[in-house]
């Protein structure tokens, strides 16, 4: 392993002494269970990256600390399709936790405990084919007891726990723009130059690698990280959660896989038994507008368009601002 990078990246996130050593600990205890397979780092396949995760979870040793642990060493040396499969595994771990706690607010406790009865979390570390048939049953129980707008409420919010701190810059922004549009202009043109920076540094944009065609894709539409305004409706399109992918595979049903981000359904797409009902879209865009609604001062109403989910091979949303955001 590259202990010393390793040991810059920790010390640089405060990490003690003791966090310091299981770190590197996890790290080489992984790479001795690859070397025990005729394996090594930098060339294994994601799939033996899978059954050490498996693993882990049979024996319980599948700790946070453990995996962040191993994530953040991919991150610092570069294995990015490593790193990829670990944000799938912590992406969406706050989303039911949120959701029963925006479900209890909605609608009250003794629909948020008959929706959410038996519906438990798999471990951490399982494989993202576990989360769809949970997430299936939860909309199935969701849509029984709830109208279709208090499921629109429940859904459409901040259920990644964005702090709206993040939205500073973009709120002065904002005041300096002067308009809505030339907000938006900005948005998009800052969006393009952080992909940029992104591609040529080598780094891994959230979830995915950048490339120039990703970044030629989200250059030739303004609604991708950004928004239209017609009216009192702002328009966007969720850049693909695997751009790289998703502009080069020719089948549709893969097109739409890589188009979806939510980890908690995505891999429904490819599955012949699980079916996520679309609104669970909202749930997207939710996330979607909450720099919007930060910056406008707004709780604007959501509505999804386009879903891959549904068949459509882009997810894209309308956004109606209130007469009373400024």
């Amino acid at each position: 392993m590259d202990e010393k990078a390793f040991r810059q990246f920790l010390a640089a996130r405060e990490y003690t002494d003791e966090q310091t050593t299981a770190a590197i600990a996890a790290v080489n205890e992984f790479e001795g269970w690859l070397a025990a397979r005729q394996q090594e780092f930098t060339t294994a396949p994601v799939a033996d990256l899978k059954e050490y995760l498996a693993e882990l979870v049979h024996e319980e040793r599948n700790t946070r600390e453990r995996l962040l642990d191993l994530a953040r060493y991919c991150w610092v040396v570069r294995r990015n399709d490593f790193y990829i499969h670990f944000t799938k595994l912590f992406g969406g771990l706050s989303i039911f936790p949120s959701i029963a706690q925006r479900l209890e607010e909605v609608a009250g406790k003794d629909i948020k405990e008959a929706v959410f009865k038996g519906i438990e979390q798999p471990p951490l570390g399982s494989p993202p084919e576990a989360y769809p048939p949970l997430t299936e049953l939860l909309m199935e129980r969701m849509q029984e007891h709830l109208s279709p707008e208090q499921c629109r409420r429940v859904l459409a919010f901040n259920h990644h726990g964005i702090p709206v701190e993040n939205f500073e810059k973009h709120k002065a922004w904002f005041a300096e723009a002067q308009s809505i549009d030339r907000f938006l202009e900005r948005v998009h043109e800052e969006a393009i130059s952080d992909l940029e920076e992104h591609a040529r540094e080598g780094k891994i944009w959230y979830e995915q690698e950048i490339t120039p065609e990703v970044i030629e894709l989200v250059r030739s539409n303004q609604e991708i990280l950004s928004a239209v305004r017609d009216g009192d409706r702002l328009y966007i399109t969720k850049i693909p959660y695997a751009g790289k992918e998703y502009l080069e595979e020719k089948d549709p049903t893969l097109k739409r896989y890589h188009a979806c981000h939510c980890p908690l359904a995505r891999e429904a797409i490819l599955m012949e038994d699980t079916d996520v009902p679309y609104e669970w879209c909202n749930c997207s865009a939710g996330f979607g507008k909450l720099m919007f609604d930060t910056v406008l001062e707004d709780d604007m109403q959501a509505e999804v368009l386009e879903s891959a989910l549904r068949g459509d091979p882009r997810c894209r949303f309308a956004l109606k601002i209130s007469p009373r955001a400024r």
